[in-house]
């Protein structure tokens, strides 16, 4: 029940603190409420005093390379779930892909909400202050705000078109993301705001000069006809307080109670990061903003930067190593060493098809379970079987069509390098449900109807990474005590071959009343299916309602 706590706590902040300590034992024991399953986890403190914390990088590497910060204790199950195991909407994730229908045009479309710059000419008001790819920060004719960046010289489309195309599957995936937009600069439409400061390595700050360009032009690609290809992002909405670590919580935002390294959003990472090859997973491409939303400030969590993805990066194609091992592996180096190199990993015999544009990215050799970002995350580590099932859902709920939809958006020039990246997204996405969609008993969209008969789906079957148990399924009945806890089998177990159980006859039938259901596969190569599902329903005025499943304890 610690998940629901978290929630709970999260709706009623210490109100709800205040009523466990004078509730009756009955009302502090109860395992649903009447609002369960909670649709989104509501911010209720007003957080407009947040700070920024001052997230130090090299020290947060250091810290996540060689330590395992966060609650030691193993096997948590994540704390931003609700009863029914599904992550709320909240100001870190919005259910988007698998929860609700999505056209390829609204999956294209993404983020933009907004509109494109309009300038005619672009007025500097910063220098670049972080990261690597060549750019800067200005202004537009109407004097909205933005960052931009170039691709690299020597990789044209390179940095540019996987901004793009990941923009839109992290948006689509769940996440909030800033507004980014492809377009077309010439030095000559770039000026220097007046009062624009800029510090060199002397480290006392001047009045930026036209000159200071020149570094920033040299080191990006220019085009056939003069220009220099660019992705403008749109400035963030709010107050800007820094990024968020992939662990603890941030002290001055009174919502912010759920450990980061056990939220399934974050943790979800470890697939959604696989599947795109999203190596750099640092505070640093995170932003937090404080926004008004019902009269109070809020903390809106940003995946910031998802452009390190595929089989490029700011300034060029991947390493080779990238993907498969992080910065820091002791065993990987040891047998090395003592082997004197001999010893030898997938990624040192790849047979890349390497592009300027898409660099390198393969499907092939992959083995998602294997996959390591530069530098493991807190949450990346807490991941669970459940939790890697959830991410893989939504990784295989993008059709074949949307996938190449996406990649388009990309403005490749190149057809072939176009293809190239949208093939293997779809052979690595199904290696991804092959991997995760198994490993756990896959079943869901339970649902009891007024006729006794209850209903679900294999996902690992839907999905076609798995045959459907030949013995078929069985469920086990009982009835529920909220109050309590306490159960009693009603009936006997049922088996089918379909997705369809019959519910014995002597369900209760007052409203308020529960019932749990324990539904499994009878028997299955896949050892994890036969493991059972808990599965709770609360009778109302209109029918049964879905309260509760539980995947693993």
């Amino acid at each position: 029940m610690v998940h629901r706590m978290s929630l709970a706590l999260t709706t009623f902040g210490a109100l709800v603190g205040a009523w466990l300590l004078s509730a009756s034992p009955t009302e502090a024991t109860k395992k649903f409420y009447d609002d369960d399953p909670l649709g989104r986890e509501p911010a209720t403190q007003d957080a407009s005093a947040a700070e920024d914390w001052g997230i130090d990088l090299a020290w947060s590497l250091a810290i996540n390379l060689f330590t395992q910060p966060g609650d030691p204790t193993p096997n948590v199950r994540a704390q931003d779930i609700n009863t029914i195991d599904e992550v709320p909407d909240s100001d870190w994730f919005t259910n988007r892909i698998l929860s609700t229908p999505l056209s390829i045009d609204e999956v294209v479309k993404g983020p933009l909400t907004s509109g494109p710059p309009n300038a005619t000419r672009w007025t500097i008001t910063r220098p670049k202050q972080s990261g690597v790819a060549p750019g800067f920060t200005a202004r537009d004719d109407r004097g909205d705000l933005w960052f931009v960046s170039f691709d690299a010289r020597g990789y044209p489309e390179a940095a540019t078109g996987a901004i793009l195309v990941a923009n839109k599957i992290f948006w689509a995936l769940g996440y909030w993301q800033a507004e980014n937009y492809l377009v077309a600069i010439r030095p000559e439409q770039v000026v220097i705001g007046e009062g624009t400061l800029i510090t060199p390595p002397s480290g006392k700050p001047r009045p930026m000069r036209s000159g200071d360009l020149d570094p920033v032009f040299q080191a990006a690609h220019r085009g056939a006809d003069g220009s220099y290809r660019g992705i403008a992002a749109r400035a963030l909405p709010g107050k800007i307080i820094g990024g968020f670590r992939y662990y603890g919580t941030r002290p001055s935002d009174p919502n912010d109670l759920v450990p980061h390294e056990h939220r399934r959003g974050l943790r979800a990472l470890k697939v959604f990061g696989a599947w795109t090859n999203l190596v750099d997973m640092k505070a640093g491409n995170t932003l937090d903003t404080i926004v008004e939303e019902g009269g109070k400030g809020i903390v809106r969590h940003y995946l910031q930067d998802v452009g390190s993805t595929f089989g490029t990066g700011a300034t060029g194609p991947r390493e080779y190593d990238e993907g498969w091992e992080s910065l820091y592996e002791g065993d990987k180096l040891l047998k090395r060493l003592v082997t004197f190199g001999i010893y030898t990993q997938p990624w040192e015999t790849v047979d890349y098809e390497e592009s300027a544009a898409i660099g390198r990215f393969e499907g092939k050799v992959f083995d998602p379970t294997k996959w390591r970002p530069r530098v493991p995350t807190a949450a990346f580590l807490r991941a669970r079987p459940d939790d890697d099932f959830w991410a893989a859902r939504r990784v295989m709920a993008f059709s074949d069509e949307m996938i190449r939809a996406i990649v388009k958006t990309g403005g490749y020039s190149d057809p072939a390098a176009e293809k190239h990246l949208a093939d293997v997204l779809i052979e690595r996405r199904d290696k991804i449900g092959r991997a995760y969609l198994v490993a756990v008993n896959p079943l869901v969209d339970f649902a009891l109807d007024d006729a006794g008969t209850l209903t679900f789906e294999n996902a690992a079957v839907t999905c076609r990474v798995a045959e459907a148990p030949a013995s078929g399924y069985s469920a086990t009945w009982f009835s529920f005590d909220n109050d309590t806890g306490a159960t009693s089998p009603i009936g006997t177990p049922q088996t089918a071959t379909a997705t369809r159980l019959p519910a014995p006859s002597a369900l209760p039938e007052q409203v308020g009343g529960f019932v749990k259901v324990q539904v499994a596969a009878v028997d299955s190569p896949h050892e994890a299916w036969t493991k059972p599902v808990d599965v709770y329903f609360r009778r109302t005025q209109t029918g049964w309602k879905l309260v509760g499943l539980e995947r693993l304890p």
